[in-house]
């Protein structure tokens, strides 16, 4: 019996009986009462089970008997519990989870993570999973392009995070950066350093590619200016078209030599600095021939250059969302929200 097998035999048990003996449930399951102590552990982490001497009681349990003859205890009122997935952890959402995790533990709300790593499957696994060990809600960053309206048989509230909802989630609540905002901003900043031909290279499978879009017309706009050629580039990921992702940094970087651009907002932060690399090999000068933005904000203060960037409110999106999910579990009938919270630009060297 796999491990996953074995916690919802521990919750099951815990839901019919109300407490189990950790020597029996083992000769049961046959398996070592090593082994349902370390199942036990784990789901006490999660909190899903309060772990008292010889067995386990449910959380919310009442004033109940102690296996092993131990004096009776009594066990806190029940937390609850909320399930956080997001498609990774190692660029941009690390702030996101961190905000979540310290506002859930302002709230005494236990906060469980999963990363879908841009896997759909792996996405509703991890739904499923959370689901069957008896989350209350659940905050999502969908990976998108596969339909997402699954989420409304979840059973419980959720609140997507960095994502707006289309029309298959007509009510869905979220929490996001207002990427609109934060492309106008870098347009209406190179603007007022007096740069007249500036272009938007913007990374082709990003999920917040419209809004940047948006904003940064927008802000050609409010400031009268055109979109110069070439402009909007889409730049193919590192792990896709090889050949199309050198051929639109070419021509970018020939655009750049030929007097055709004098500033850029790129997203995201690592296109930024590949970018930034390139033109210094041409033999371009940042900022003196090109005034570069990049956006996101995660790398960009690294560079050799430093980056002028778009940084997005990840933290307090992340703290935000629970928020927003805790209230609903709480206050079902409560007016539905939908909150959008503005980024800000932190003016480094590139732009100067």
């Amino acid at each position: 019996m796999h491990a996953e097998e074995r916690h919802q035999a521990i919750l099951r048990r815990l839901r019919e009986h109300g407490s189990l003996r950790v020597t029996e449930f083992a000769e049961e399951l046959q398996v070592s009462p090593v082994t349902i102590r370390r199942d036990v552990e784990a789901l006490a982490e999660r909190g899903l089970v309060t772990r008292v001497h010889g067995g386990a009681l449910l959380p919310d349990g009442p004033t109940a008997a102690v296996p092993d003859g131990a004096p009776a205890a009594r066990t806190p009122a029940r937390e609850l519990v909320v399930g956080l997935i997001v498609p990774a952890a190692d660029y941009y959402y690390p702030e996101v989870i961190k905000g979540a995790r310290e506002a859930a533990a302002e709230r005494g709300v236990r906060l469980v993570l999963g990363i879908s790593q841009y896997d759909h499957g792996q996405e509703r696994e991890q739904a499923r999973r959370m689901l069957a060990d008896g989350i209350d809600g659940l905050l999502i960053t969908p990976c998108g392009g596969a339909g997402e309206s699954w989420l409304t048989a979840l059973g419980v509230p959720y609140v997507l995070v960095e994502r707006r909802p289309g029309d298959e989630l007509p009510g869905a609540e979220h929490v996001v950066t207002d990427h609109v905002y934060g492309a106008r901003l870098a347009v209406r900043h190179l603007a007022e350093a007096g740069h007249r031909r500036i272009a938007l290279l913007l990374r082709d499978d990003s999920p917040h590619g419209a809004p940047v879009l948006e904003g940064y017309r927008g802000g050609l706009a409010a400031a009268g200016l055109r979109e110069p050629e070439p402009s909007p580039l889409r730049l193919p990921p590192p792990a896709g078209d090889a050949a199309g992702r050198e051929r639109v940094l070419g021509e970018f970087t020939d655009a750049v030599a030929d007097g055709r651009l004098d500033a850029a907002l790129v997203h995201n932060d690592h296109d930024a600095l590949v970018l930034l690399q390139r033109l210094r090999t041409h033999g371009i000068d940042v900022p003196g021939d090109l005034a570069l933005v990049a956006y996101d904000d995660e790398v960009a203060s690294l560079a050799d250059i430093p980056l002028t960037a778009v940084a997005p409110p990840k933290h307090a999106v992340g703290a935000a969302a629970v928020g927003l999910l805790a209230e609903r579990i709480t206050d079902p009938g409560r007016a539905r929200h939908r909150l959008a919270i503005l980024p800000e630009l932190h003016v480094r060297a590139s732009s100067s």
